[in-house]
C-alpha cells in the first residue's frame, strides 16, 4: 500500500508533469491575440522603378573625365576633365532608352538605366532598385558638368567622385 506521504509526492509529480505537457502544447499552438494592437504589416514588395529627373538623352555625348576625393579639389578636377576632351569618354545611347557606360571594374560598357528614388536622388545603373550596389549616384548635373559617385564603398574609394565635363561639339 502507498503511504499518504508517498501518495502526496506522486500526486505532486503527476500535477507537475501534466502542467509541463500543457505548457508545451500551448507554446506550439498559435492562439488569437486579445490585445488591441493591429497585426504587423506585411513587408512591402519591390517598388516599381521611378523615372529619374534627368533624361538619358541629356547625358549622351562626349565627355572629359577626371575624379577627385577631396571636395576642395573639385574646381581643379573640372579643369583637368576639360583637358581630357582630346580623348573623350563617350556615353552612348542604349537600344532600350538607357545609356551605354562602364560599370565599376568592367572592361566592356553596357546599357544602364537612369533611375529616380523617393528621396529625389538620381542613379545610373543596371535594372533593379535605385541605389543598388552597382549603381552610381548622380551627385550633381547642370547640363555641362556631371558628378557621380559609386554606391559600392570599395569602388567609391578607388574611383572617387567622377567628374564629366561636356566636350564642345566637333567643328
Amino acid at each position: 500500500m502507498i503511504s499518504s506521504r508517498n501518495a502526496r509526492t506522486v500526486a505532486n509529480l503527476a500535477i507537475a508533469s501534466a502542467l509541463t505537457i500543457l505548457l508545451a502544447a500551448c507554446s506550439s499552438m498559435s492562439l488569437p491575440s486579445l490585445s488591441s494592437s493591429p497585426p504587423p504589416e506585411a513587408e512591402p514588395g519591390v517598388a516599381p522603378e521611378m523615372p529619374a529627373t534627368i533624361r538619358s538623352d541629356e547625358i549622351v555625348g562626349r565627355w572629359g573625365l577626371a575624379s577627385f576625393q577631396n571636395p576642395n579639389d573639385r574646381a581643379r578636377t573640372e579643369a583637368a576633365a576639360r583637358g581630357q576632351c582630346k580623348q573623350p569618354y563617350v556615353i552612348g545611347a542604349g537600344a532600350s532608352g538607357g545609356v551605354v557606360m562602364h560599370l565599376a571594374d568592367q572592361a566592356t560598357p553596357q546599357e544602364l538605366r537612369l533611375k529616380g528614388s523617393p528621396s529625389g536622388k538620381n542613379y545610373i545603373g543596371p535594372p533593379g532598385p535605385a541605389g543598388g550596389e552597382q549603381d552610381r549616384e548622380i551627385v550633381s548635373f547642370d547640363g555641362r558638368v556631371l558628378v557621380t559617385r559609386f554606391i559600392e564603398k570599395d569602388a567609391a574609394v578607388r574611383y572617387g567622385n567622377m567628374v564629366y565635363v561636356r566636350c564642345a561639339p566637333r567643328a
